[in-house]
């Protein structure tokens, strides 16, 4: 076995509760040496350590140094000094991360810190050297760092993540003759020269992952958040499928889920789902205490065959919190020994994403907020919707703080890159469906089509079968469902495509290819917007300084709560742009207050990469949420129903507004009602594909079992 075969395998000792910790150096090291160094070196980001920070840490490099030549087996001496290795670089790295903002570490005892990891990394390096002539487990260590970053969107070969780059980067700035300081040197530049670590910094938003892993690395980019769906449980295990050698460990711990597991499917794939959950609440846990529960969370999506089942998503999330918190009342017990500030330990950091795909998101909502179980609501795209569900945020969390109940951070997701996808899939079949109208063999031409989009059709007739780009393949067998099927997502997007503009301007659609390219161009440029101005209307509803404080008198006489509740309340609640498509969904939606981009690996290093560009002025884009834009895009996304049923009002809505005191134009009242959640375009296309990917996922959780 190798080095880093043994040290990824290494056994981790049982976690005692009360940790038999002396002071804070002894716990950080015992913890580290128990197979646990990120939670050692996460216990050192409290404020409690602001001013102490340089003496805690020459305490443990004075015992780790004694423990590091302490005699053993071979590979007991191995396993002991990589995690002695691996406490110190994990110090060190959070503290080139946002995490010294949050806490408040100051300038020069970082310095000062860093400058004795520094010493100590090279004098273990050294004793290494001498010992064997060369430093095999340091270098093991530091290769480990790196795989675990290029892990990240590994299982997609198409695609690319902004943290695997960052390895990358980092794997190529390597001096083998100066291991520690020019790994150092180049963690610390990717840390501090992104444009995320720029803008978490300056406080312009708050970011999070929309995918499982990676999130170590985020969190120093000040990254607070994390947000999971059955397709992204199941890219996890994919992407790390060490995940299911923990699986079944898990397994083999609760043997009650071997019972006729076909029985008990949903059971393993929440299992399944919370083993790759708890790392993920693990990274974010110091957050969560760090900002008094207002950050750093992990959403948990509901199981989508239940999402329209109040009782039944009530129960499930019931039985994942409370599971949850069994898990972190073990794991708190050594994050936060001897912290002063009293909190609530085993409290899980966890939102549940509740899909409003019914009118039963409402009441679920609801439910879940009153009993202080913070929400994330997606499968949402409409204004009407989103200000609904934010309305029963307040409903639930007002009698939560009447029982003195903190809430916590929640989200309201805007699935803005599925609203733009599924207008375009519309207007695109639009467009072909008159173009045809003036073909005599239809079926002939839509096929000749169909093939220069990419579609692998053998004959025009007969059926069709391909990937919608929503998760699930559609089958055709009609000419509209062939339609539908070469107008997805999978196949035609940007809607300018070159065969589609020339299809148009063959059949008179156009005059010429060049006029097709040049006005689907322009719708395209509108579409693109769709998402973008949902969120603007949503935030500007409830955040925005000309109507946030009107919210707040109403929470205060609607629920009879005091002025400070209703400031918890408001404050709490966060628009979550996602689902994005290219960087400006990102740059455009930047606020803050009251705002958190959630972010796809390689959307991020799309941002990233924007960012680098000489024109580039970030300023330009400091609260961009409130910028005025172009008023052609609504008067083109205006001719479409689906944009008008998602960008205005309802009744119901314009009414509570004007008992706010929100000026609203009370004839744009042909927004989505709740009775349409179900049968919203968006809404269909995203939960089939949710649907099958969970479905997908629990077989194969299943047959693991089996």
């Amino acid at each position: 076995m190798n080095i880093k075969t043994l040290i990824e395998k290494a056994p981790r000792d049982e976690l005692e509760v009360p940790p038999k910790s002396l002071d804070h150096a002894d716990h950080i090291l015992q913890t580290a040496l128990k197979g646990y160094p990120e939670l050692a070196a996460d216990h050192i980001l409290y404020f409690d350590f602001v001013g102490k920070l340089v003496e805690i840490v020459g305490s443990l490099i004075r015992r780790a140094r004694l423990v590091f030549m302490r005699s053993g087996s071979g590979e007991e001496v191995i396993v002991r000094r990589a995690r002695i290795y691996d406490v110190l670089i994990e110090i060190l790295v959070n503290l080139y991360g946002m995490e010294r903002e949050w806490v408040g570490f100051k300038e020069d005892e970082v310095k000062e810190t860093e400058f004795i990891i520094r010493n100590a990394l090279k004098e273990l390096e050294n004793i290494e050297i001498k010992e064997t002539g060369k430093a095999a487990i340091l270098r093991a260590v530091i290769e480990l760092k790196i795989e675990d970053m290029k892990k990240v969107m590994a299982g997609d070969p198409k695609r690319k993540g902004m943290i695997t780059v960052m390895g990358e980067n980092i794997e190529q700035s390597l001096d083998h003759d100066n291991l520690v300081d020019s790994f150092l040197d180049s963690i610390k530049n990717e840390i501090q020269n992104n444009i995320y670590y720029i803008m978490s910094k300056h406080g312009m938003c708050r970011f999070g992952n929309d995918y499982a892993i990676g999130l170590r690395w985020l969190r120093r980019l000040g990254y607070v958040q994390v947000s999971t769906n059955p397709q992204l449980a199941a890219i996890a295990y994919r992407d790390d499928p060490s995940l299911w050698d923990k699986f079944k460990d898990y397994l083999r711990k609760h043997p009650y889920l071997l019972d006729d597991p076909n029985k008990r499917a949903d059971e393993l794939a929440m299992a399944a789902t919370m083993l790759a959950l708890w790392p993920n609440m693990e990274v974010f846990r110091p957050i969560f205490f760090l900002k008094d529960y207002m950050d750093g969370m992990i959403s948990y999506q509901l199981n989508p065959n239940v999402a329209n089942s109040v009782e039944g998503s009530l129960r499930d999330a019931y039985k994942i919190y409370t599971t949850c918190e069994e898990y972190f009342r073990k794991y708190d017990a050594y994050l936060i020994w001897g912290w002063s500030l009293d909190v609530e330990r085993g409290r899980p950091n966890i939102v549940f994403k509740v899909a409003g795909s019914s009118p039963a998101a409402i009441s679920i909502t609801s439910g879940l907020e009153s009993r202080g179980m913070g929400t994330n609501n997606t499968v949402v795209y409409t204004v009407a919707q989103e200000a609904r569900l934010i309305l029963a945020k307040f409903e639930g969390m007002s009698k939560a703080v009447k029982l003195g109940i903190k809430v916590t951070r929640n989200y309201e997701t805007n699935m803005g890159g599925r609203l733009d996808d599924h207008i375009r899939e519309e207007v695109a079949a639009q467009l072909l469906a008159k173009a045809l109208e003036k073909v005599d063999n239809k079926e002939e031409a839509l096929f000749e089509l169909a093939k220069e989009l990419g579609l692998n059709v053998d004959t025009p007739i007969g059926m069709w079968k391909g990937p919608s780009g929503w998760g699930y393949d559609i089958e055709a067998d009609s000419l509209d469902k062939k339609i539908k099927l070469v107008t997805s997502r999978a196949f035609l997007r940007p809607l300018y495509k070159e065969a589609f503009a020339s299809f148009l301007s063959k059949y008179g659609l156009y005059d010429s290819k060049e006029e097709a390219i040049e006005k689907l161009k322009e719708l395209e440029g509108a579409i693109g917007m769709s998402g973008t101005l949902v969120a603007q209307r949503v935030w500007w509803i409830f955040f925005s300084p000309e109507n946030k404080h009107k919210w707040l008198a109403w929470l205060i006489k609607k629920y009879g709560i005091s002025p400070e509740q209703a400031k918890r309340i408001l404050d709490s609640i966060d628009v979550l742009p996602a689902s994005k498509r290219k960087p400006l969904d990102t740059y455009y939606t930047l606020a803050r207050n009251n705002m958190t981009n959630t972010e796809f690996p390689d959307h991020q290093l799309k941002v990233l990469n924007m960012s680098k560009q000489p024109s580039f002025n970030l300023k330009e884009f400091d609260n961009a949420i409130t910028k005025t834009h172009d008023k052609k895009y609504i008067e083109i996304l205006s001719n479409y129903p689906d944009f008008v049923k998602a960008y205005e009002y309802t009744p119901e809505l314009i009414k509570i507004f004007k008992e706010v005191g929100i000026s609203v134009d009370e004839r744009e009242d042909r927004g989505l009602r709740p009775s349409e959640w179900g049968s919203f375009g968006s809404t269909v296309k995203t939960m089939t594909g949710f649907t099958e990917s969970y479905n997908k996922f629990r077989d194969k959780c299943v047959s693991i079992a089996l």
